[in-house]
Parts: structure tokens; C-alpha cells; sequence
């Protein structure tokens, strides 16, 4: 059986975590060793991140609808307990857009929720 000589795959592999690594702080940049379990570690932040990112999104929705439905004199819960009771089928996403880019809308959806809930 011939012998293997590793030196090419060994390279290209060290070669690829330095380049995930490139920018990292200390050894973690250049040391294939330690740059290796950093960018294990990026990963793993990477990975738990992007779920993270979709809850503190709905959240910043959510604190930009309750800021814009506060200034029309209602609670969040109040607005949103409206908001099905008068069958307006609007996301929170668009909700928020139009309480920060269109306020005469999101006043206009908050008229008639205020009606539906007078009912």
C-alpha cells in the first residue's frame, strides 16, 4: 500500500478556519489550534442567534405599537383584543411599519378598533 502524504489536506483545512477566523482578536485570528474553536464557537452563536433575532425583532414590533397606541389613549392588550374583534387581519410587522412611517393610518385602524370595542 503507498504512502499518504497529508500535507495538502491538512493545509487547505487549516486554510479554511483561518479564513472563517480572519479578524478575530489574538491567537484566535492565526492560530489554527485556538482559531479553530473560536470559529466553533461563532457558530454555535451564529446558529442560537438566529432564532434569537427573530424574538427580539417581534419584540421591538411590539414596543413600537404599544408606544404609537398609547399616544390614541389604549393599552397594547386592549388594542390588540380589538383588533380581532373587528376582524382586521393585520401582522404586528405591518402594524408596527405604520404606527412609525404613517400615523394617520395607524390612527385610522385605532379609530376603528376603538369602535368595535365600544359595541
Amino acid at each position: 500500500m503507498p504512502r499518504v502524504k497529508r500535507g495538502v489536506t491538512a493545509r487547505a483545512r487549516h486554510k479554511k478556519v483561518l479564513a472563517k477566523s480572519k479578524g478575530f482578536r489574538g491567537r484566535r485570528g492565526n492560530v489554527y489550534r485556538v482559531a479553530k474553536e473560536a470559529v466553533m464557537k461563532a457558530g454555535q452563536y451564529a446558529y442560537r442567534d438566529r432564532r434569537n433575532k427573530k424574538r427580539v425583532i417581534r419584540a421591538l414590533w411590539i414596543a413600537r405599537i404599544n408606544a404609537a397606541v398609547r399616544e390614541l389613549g389604549m393599552s397594547y392588550s386592549a388594542f390588540m383584543a380589538g383588533l380581532k374583534k373587528a376582524n382586521i387581519e393585520i401582522d404586528r410587522k405591518v402594524l408596527a411599519d405604520l404606527a412609525v412611517l404613517d400615523k394617520p393610518a395607524f390612527a385610522k385602524i385605532a379609530g376603528q378598533i376603538k369602535a368595535s370595542l365600544a359595541h
